[in-house]
């Protein structure tokens, strides 16, 4: 499988300024390749081919002295950024015809120089390579310093040099991993997330939610009341900017590193990981938007996924209408109301549960049954679902490492 290794870079001011220039040519070639397809379009003319663009754009363009300084940087960073052009097409189109799946996409639009993020590509045939001395060689920058932090585990297909709104360089390696097998296990855990706690696992263990962004919001408004007394176009604007997006650059990383470390936690743990399949887009719309956002659940999902299949662990999603909170874990029962202010409740079979314990346990039974194939209540009309196995999970012996709970339990 291939992953994104991404080390910090400390490029020089003469780099820089290469850099810049770079990011500059990239994204005049992507626009101008953008208008001449809206142009075309509007004309009526055939829609221009992806063999047709560069040629018109790139070739064409050197030789006029309106552009002619495109010459000045590698080739490979214009033909990628139309590369990139077309991929955003391609994606528009099987968006509008129903092929791609998810939200509808917008038609491609044109970059700014004041976008947050600036970014350029090197494929193999930019002949980019690492140097003895542990530096990124690229073509017509130079030999850009790199902060490794761990080895690379192949050699890379390609390089990406991001900058973001924080003023740092980065470099994004695309390398192809080997699948790793990490001892067997034979925990197998269901998850649900919340906001009062960030994760509680069905074996009782809860993770406390780090709330970076709440934490930060004091200093965050000091800056962001300094930014807005900035006269705009100033040079003291332009440090009150990057002072704010220094601060959410810290609160995204220290965000990140939790996810990391957690999500190894627990595929490290577990044999089986099963979730719901949360509608954050939804939840992402209420009066809970903010905590929501803080949390980063998708993140965190997606770390879980992508370990889980690089250290041979099974996970699974479950449906996002199974009602895991209002199901009694014990007998089955189903309470007819929730809210989210009930913490504890009693079932009438005499089970006392925890809500989140008791949502998490009734996850892990739902991806037993949908793995099995088995019986299980579904839906918001509490439908079963064909099988007829059982749904709860049996009764077994507790292991060893189970014993007591975690630091941050409740």
């Amino acid at each position: 499988m291939r992953l994104r290794y991404n080390f910090r870079l400390s490029p020089t001011a003469g780099q820089r300024q290469a850099l810049a220039q770079a990011f500059g040519c990239a994204r005049v070639v992507f626009n101008d390749g953008l208008r001449l397809r809206q142009d075309a379009h509007a004309a009526g003319l055939p829609y221009i081919s992806d063999g047709d663009l560069p040629k018109r754009v790139i070739t064409e363009a050197k030789k006029t002295p309106e552009r002619s300084w495109l010459d000045e940087v590698s080739a490979v960073v214009l033909q990628q950024a139309l590369a990139d052009l077309n991929t955003a097409y391609r994606n528009f189109f099987a968006s509008v015809s129903g092929k791609r799946k998810g939200p509808k996409l917008a038609a491609p639009r044109f970059r700014s120089k004041k976008d947050n993020r600036q970014a350029i590509r090197f494929t193999k045939n930019a002949r980019f390579s690492i140097t003895a001395g542990g530096k990124l060689r690229l073509p017509k920058i130079g030999d850009v310093p790199v902060r490794w932090s761990r080895d690379l585990p192949s050699e890379p297909s390609s390089v990406t040099v991001v900058k973001d709104a924080a003023g740092r360089y980065f470099a994004s390696f695309v390398v192809e991993v080997v699948k790793q097998s990490l001892p067997p296990v034979e925990a197998e855990t269901g998850i649900d997330l919340g906001l009062g706690h960030f994760a509680v696992l069905s074996n009782g263990w809860k993770i406390d939610s780090p709330r970076v962004l709440r934490r930060a919001e004091k200093k965050l408004k000091r800056l962001q009341r300094a930014l807005s007394r900035k006269a705009k176009g100033s040079n003291n604007r332009a440090k009150a900017r990057k002072a704010v997006a220094r601060q959410h650059a810290k609160v995204a990383d220290a965000r990140r590193e939790f996810h990391h470390q957690e999500s190894t936690k627990i595929i490290r743990d577990s044999q089986t990981v099963i979730m719901e399949d949360l509608a954050v887009n939804g939840l992402a719309r209420t009066r809970l938007a903010k905590s929501v956002h803080d949390a980063g659940w998708s993140a965190f999902v997606d770390m879980l996924e992508y370990k889980a299949a690089l250290y041979g662990r099974t996970f699974h999603r479950i449906d996002r209408w199974f009602p895991s909170s209002k199901l009694c874990s014990a007998c089955g029962a189903r309470a007819e109301s929730m809210p989210l202010n009930v913490r504890e409740w009693t079932c009438p079979c005499g089970a006392v549960h925890d809500r989140d314990i008791n949502a998490a346990i009734n996850i892990l039974a739902a991806g037993w049954a949908e793995r099995l194939n088995t019986s299980h209540t579904s839906g918001r009309d509490g439908t079963r679902r064909p099988g007829g196995g059982p749904v709860r999970p049996p009764l077994a012996v507790a292991q060893p490492r189970e014993a007591g709970s975690r630091r941050c339990a409740a």
